[in-house]
């Protein structure tokens, strides 16, 4: 039986879901406002929010100093490239456990969510100086390959999920159409759980693109994403917060983009299978 919501509920619990969005936006509002004043604006007691001379400058300067484009290359080869490694990876992983499970496969799988609890300088060090003899460090391939791992038991687990939604009896039927492994997860299980795989996908871009760990510690220039490229306003001399917010802006545009366009996908593919 449907309960039934006053006008007045409904008024208060959109004003209360409109003051969370607000508190949880205004740090990014308040970073992109402080992009377009002046350093000494931008430190004025008591701040100025909207009443200021807007300028330019910041951006301009950024761009000079800094190679934006460069950064912004290698953190979508990063982000892109780590994530369609760990698809490759996890897709058939995934489809074992959901479909030939073992007796102990969920232990398995909450062994492998459980080593995103290990604190990553823990494994700093060896990682550091595996990199150092292979010659990968500042390499595009090495950090690739290292967030790939990183967020491989986050992928495996959510395609996990995706897959235990698509009933068995249509693999079952597959194989007796003379479908193959390869075929039945390629023609018959990829399709199916796009949504799923979609949303994993926009996900972990997400999480590879915000990763400043791994980037900061094997990275210096060449392979440098826009983590690297933000960290560089972090000077000695002390905090630009007018040039830092405005290489902030220039690093999260793109993902923040990404995030708004995709939100349909991305919330259809994180509700995929929750109603029946």
């Amino acid at each position: 039986m449907a309960r039934n919501v006053t006008p007045a509920r409904k008024w208060m619990f959109t004003i209360l879901a409109w003051g969370i969005t607000f508190v949880i936006f205004f740090p990014i509002l308040w970073m992109v406002l402080t992009s377009f004043k002046t350093e000494a604006v931008a430190v004025a007691t008591p701040p100025q929010f909207l009443f200021f001379d807007w300028t330019l400058e910041n951006y301009h300067e950024v761009q000079a100093r800094s190679d934006y484009f460069g950064h912004f290359l290698n953190s979508v080869i990063i982000a892109v490239g780590s994530t369609v490694l760990g698809l490759v990876v996890a897709v058939p992983s995934a489809w074992a456990m959901a479909f030939q499970p073992a007796p102990r496969t969920k232990d398995v799988l909450m062994w492998m969510l459980s080593t995103k609890m290990m604190p990553g300088v823990g494994v700093l060090i060896p990682i550091y100086i595996l990199f150092q003899r292979l010659g990968m460090l500042d390499s595009r391939t090495g950090v690739l390959v290292v967030l790939m791992l990183m967020n491989l038991p986050i992928i495996i687990w959510m395609l996990y999920t995706y897959f235990r939604e698509i009933p068995a009896e249509i693999l079952e039927a597959a194989r007796m159409d003379g479908a193959g492994i390869w075929d039945e997860i390629c023609h018959v299980l990829t399709p199916m759980a796009v949504p799923g795989i979609a949303s994993t996908m926009l996900l972990n871009i997400i999480l590879a693109w915000n990763e400043s760990f791994w980037t900061l510690n094997l990275t210096s220039s060449a392979a440098a994403p826009l983590t690297t490229f933000i960290a560089g306003y972090s000077s000695p001399e002390g905090l630009f917060y007018a040039k830092l917010s405005a290489a902030s802006t220039m690093a999260i545009a793109p993902i923040l983009i990404m995030g708004w366009f995709s939100q349909k996908q991305l919330v259809r593919g994180l509700t995929f299978g929750a109603v029946k």
